[in-house]
């Protein structure tokens, strides 16, 4: 698989989630376990451009595709940039997987309304309650 624009060789039993291979194969810790349910989408990363729940996704179901880590991103992406400037993250640990689906929500032309914003991020939990600034970075990168 390609990984963050690098090819990368894994040799990994069946069973191992892309969500295990990044973190414990590769080392990026950005796509963080979360409920390793499908439930929170801390995991959440990009596989063919389009976001994936890294812990419900075979790490074997990714030969030859592209994934798309936060450690991905380069410098700081307008996503991330909104981010920081409209306070929204508190502790981090959801920061990753919200920033991720954030760009595909915007890509998908999904941040029309603030509704639809928080209807197309629904699957991304945020413990510390910080929904309203994420609403207003993702009008923000979306150029609203």
């Amino acid at each position: 698989m390609r990984v963050n624009g690098r090819d990368e060789r894994l040799d990994v039993p069946a069973w191992v989630t892309l969500l295990d291979a990044l973190r414990d194969r590769l080392g990026l810790t950005g796509p963080k376990k979360g409920c390793d349910q499908g439930a929170c989408g801390a995991c959440t990363v990009h596989l063919d451009g389009r976001r994936v729940l890294s812990c419900l996704t075979l790490a074997a179901q990714c030969d030859g595709r592209e994934v798309l880590t936060v450690e991905g991103l380069g410098g700081a992406h307008p996503v991330q940039e909104a981010f920081v400037r409209h306070d929204a993250f508190q502790c981090g640990y959801c920061t990753p997987g919200q920033v991720l689906s954030a760009i595909s929500l915007i890509d998908e032309g999904r941040a029309g309304t603030d509704a639809d914003i928080r209807e197309y991020m629904s699957g991304n939990l945020c413990r510390c309650g910080a929904y309203p600034n994420i609403v207003a970075a993702i009008r923000e990168a979306a150029g609203r």
